[in-house]
């Protein structure tokens, strides 16, 4: 059985870690374990031309709402890089590897979590291929690199589905994700959008079914080291 311990969840963008693994997240810290939390973009500039003053302010309104998100999942142990959002594909990727090798290093995590390489938004999939560059097996070997799937980014991709191979009961934690999430009023529109209250139960539920449970995650794991 796979055993999580510390954790280190790395998210292209602030509301990422709710969406993909806020009900472990809750779960861990419950349990006594360690997660800390790394956002690689700051998941806001991307919606404008330039970059202003105003843009600045709601990069750092964001902040603050993931902040409150994390407080309300238990985290207390976060990094904001704020590379520009949607422009991953602007900077040299072994840079991100190396924010990511160094947030490693220092935190030295059993498990790491992040985006999976199928999701439609571009930012996603670069932080995924960084993780996987940055968690090479050599040196300090992470034992366990899993996908999580984010709802408006991994279900949108219409050729190719998620399959997850784990799931993790969130029926006690499904509620706190949930709290979490409105946290980010900017980032949560109305049903039948994919983040509402009612889509994120949905897919809980749905994996709960798949799983025998009434609320569930599902990841998929891409390396583990029993």
């Amino acid at each position: 059985m796979l055993h999580f311990g510390k954790t280190l969840v790395v998210a292209a963008h602030p509301d990422d870690e709710v969406l993909g693994c806020g009900g472990l997240i809750a779960r861990l810290i419950n349990q006594g374990e360690h997660v800390r939390v790394v956002f690689i973009a700051e998941g806001t500039s991307c919606r404008y031309e330039a970059l202003n003053k105003k843009v600045q302010e709601e990069i750092s309104f964001r902040n603050q709402c993931s902040i409150e998100a994390m407080r309300s999942l238990g985290v207390s142990s976060y990094n904001f890089y704020n590379l520009p959002c949607g422009r991953l594909d602007k900077e040299p990727i072994i840079e991100i590897a190396k924010i990511i090798e160094k947030e490693i290093l220092d935190y030295m995590p059993t498990t790491v979590l992040t985006h999976s390489s199928i999701d439609v938004h571009n930012d996603h999939k670069i932080t995924y291929r960084a993780v996987v560059q940055a968690t090479r097996p050599v040196g300090k070997i992470v034992k366990n690199l899993l996908s999580f799937e984010i709802l408006s980014s991994t279900e949108w991709n219409y050729i190719e589905a998620f399959m997850p191979n784990i799931f993790v009961d969130v029926t006690s934690t499904i509620n706190t994700k949930i709290n979490a999430m409105h946290c980010y009023s900017t980032e949560q529109p109305k049903y039948p959008h994919p983040r509402s209250d009612k889509g994120i139960k949905s897919l809980a539920s749905m994996r709960g079914s798949q799983s025998g449970v009434e609320y569930a995650e599902g990841f998929k794991v891409i390396r583990s080291f029993l």
